[in-house]
């Protein structure tokens, strides 16, 4: 339960890149670095806290409480950006500069492989504290939100490579970054009546950002054939 869905979403993100797929050893280095770049998450994490313990700012990471506004704060900070750059870093370490990233459709792919490790092995951690329900729950949530997340990084990723425009890939980081914050923001807080609707509202948008982003990339791969096929 913890490993199928993120095993299902690569095969899928796989099979969408249909004209030009990428060698099955790179991509498992990618799931196998997303893993780690959960602990990368975890050290950048603490380094922050250590200085907001410092300087004592009002700010506490994975915050859920009556101040909106600091708890908003924190997901976006806390979560969301700490996780989406240490993924993006796993992504510029193993892949970026390939041979083999070699279309804006290969930042989609090694991105969401990435993406799919660090929620795998988030998944087994959750699962293994608070059991099977939370696999549950995490299956039709957090789980296709990384791929989201990672998706947007991705599609961003190759557009700085292959267009020779700077920044891109930040502008992605940042999207996904605000994107998974308010998504945990929602989450976190779902005390208030009907709040968690707006995760759901979240994962939808992103959903739809993701989708276009695919067909986009697909659409342009210099290796694609009149009849769909690769050359």
């Amino acid at each position: 339960m913890a490993a199928a869905p993120g095993l299902a979403i690569c095969i899928f993100i796989y099979w969408k890149d249909k004209f030009d797929p990428e060698p099955r050893r790179l991509l498992i280095n990618c799931f196998f670095w997303g893993a780690l770049s959960c602990f990368t998450a975890l050290t950048i994490n603490n380094i922050l806290e250590v200085f907001i313990f410092l300087f004592r700012l009002p700010i506490e990471f994975h915050y859920a409480g009556t101040n909106l506004f600091w708890s908003l704060l924190s997901c976006i900070l806390g979560t969301g950006l700490v996780e989406e750059y240490s993924k993006f870093l796993s992504v510029k370490a193993e892949a970026y500069r390939k041979p083999e990233f070699d279309e804006p459709f290969d930042g989609i792919t090694y991105s969401v492989m990435v993406a799919m490790g660090f929620a795998t092995l988030e998944n087994f951690l959750y699962v293994f504290e608070y059991g099977f329900e939370v696999a549950v729950i995490r299956m039709f949530l957090s789980v296709p939100a990384h791929a989201v997340f990672g998706v947007i990084i991705g599609y961003h990723m190759g557009l700085q490579k292959f267009s020779g425009k700077k920044y891109l890939a930040l502008k992605g980081i940042l999207l996904a970054a605000v994107l998974h914050g308010f998504f945990n923001f929602f989450l976190l807080n779902s005390y208030i009546k009907g709040l968690y609707l707006g995760a759901i509202v979240s994962l939808i948008i992103g959903l739809i950002y993701s989708l276009r982003a695919i067909k986009l990339h697909s659409k342009a791969s210099p290796f694609k054939h009149p009849k769909g096929r690769a050359t």
